[in-house]
């Protein structure tokens, strides 16, 4: 089978599509024939060193497919189903093996599998961090950036659903458009205008409950300073950099601030959690409730090049590789 290799870390170029053995399962796992994998900002981090991996190894943590091979000891799936993941690694690849406690059996009649590669890790972060992390309450108001990007257009959505009023950021007046398509009540133009003053401007001078913030180093700072007394700065990303490190005496003075930097694997850490949030994705999409932007599919081999659009911000929405 193809695959995408990574046998040392950098840029993009050191993706490398091999051919690889198909995987055997073993005792609680499953094979899967994968019809799309994610593509996704925490393999740009794996890809280049910051989140190290044992080289070498098969990038990608996000698909869906049909299983065609279980191991020892496995009933709850059986070949023909189709599940989806965000979280085994190896899914640049035609074939995966992953462990069944990691996988999410859905309904293919009422969500396409490009659709359930495409929602799992972007949407699940989406619904934890609007249902847990920081649990939007009826008549609150938040700030999104990057509220066009994969995540972003999920969290405007999701955040609506949930009664917020929603003020975004957004690079162009393409992006803010799908920003207010995807329920933004407001979205600032980061290029054209200083986002502080335009949040303070649209609170009148109140601030927000919480900031939503996958950039990281660029809009951190700025992130604060719209925080109303004992809001959420919620760091999930960090798209432009790390924060450097800042003296936490910092949220005292800017009104008793929370700041905390969750990550998925600690919102789906058992498995009624990870079905909690699957299968509210599954529900709504089914329903219509919820609309997945794809932004742009790529053959496996060009695995490259979306790396290099994604960390360009030149996407939308969502990007997948087709196996």
């Amino acid at each position: 089978m193809k695959a995408i290799r990574v046998h040392e870390t950098g840029g993009p170029e050191v993706l490398s599509f091999e051919d690889v053995d198909v995987p055997e399962p073993g005792p609680g796992e499953a094979r899967v024939r994968l019809a799309a994998s994610g593509v996704n900002y925490i393999d740009t981090y794996q890809r280049s060193g910051l989140y190290p991996k044992d080289l070498p190894f098969t990038l990608g943590m996000e698909s869906a497919g049909e299983v065609d091979a279980v191991g020892e000891g496995v009933e709850e799936l059986s070949p023909g189903d189709y599940v989806a993941f965000a979280s085994a690694q190896g899914a640049y690849a035609e074939y995966v093996v992953a462990p069944v406690d990691k996988l999410v059996p859905f309904n293919v009649t009422l969500v396409e599998a490009r659709v359930a590669a495409a929602i799992m890790l972007q949407g699940m972060t989406a619904h934890y961090l609007t249902h847990s992390t920081f649990p939007i309450q009826e008549g609150q108001t938040v700030l999104i950036h990057a509220a066009a990007g994969g995540v972003g257009l999920l969290l405007c959505q999701m955040a609506k659903m949930r009664g917020a009023t929603v003020i975004g950021t957004a690079g162009t007046e393409e992006k803010a458009g799908l920003a207010k398509g995807a329920g933004a009540d407001e979205v600032i133009l980061y290029t054209e205008q200083d986002f502080v003053h335009e949040t303070k401007r649209i609170t009148d001078g109140e601030g927000v409950h919480a900031v939503y913030d996958g950039v990281g180093k660029e809009t951190f700072d700025g992130g604060l300073d719209v925080l109303r007394p004992r809001g959420y700065m919620v760091l999930f990303g960090a798209s432009s950099g790390s924060v450097p490190a800042f003296d936490p005496q910092t949220l005292n003075h800017k009104g008793g601030l929370f700041l905390t930097r969750p990550s998925l694997a600690q919102y789906t850490a058992n498995r009624e959690e990870l079905e909690w949030r699957a299968g509210s994705l599954f529900s709504w999409i089914g329903q219509g409730n919820l609309d997945v932007r794809i932004g742009g599919s790529y053959a496996l081999q060009d695995a490259e090049q979306a790396h290099r659009d994604l960390e360009g911000r030149k996407t939308t929405g969502k990007l997948l590789l087709m196996p």
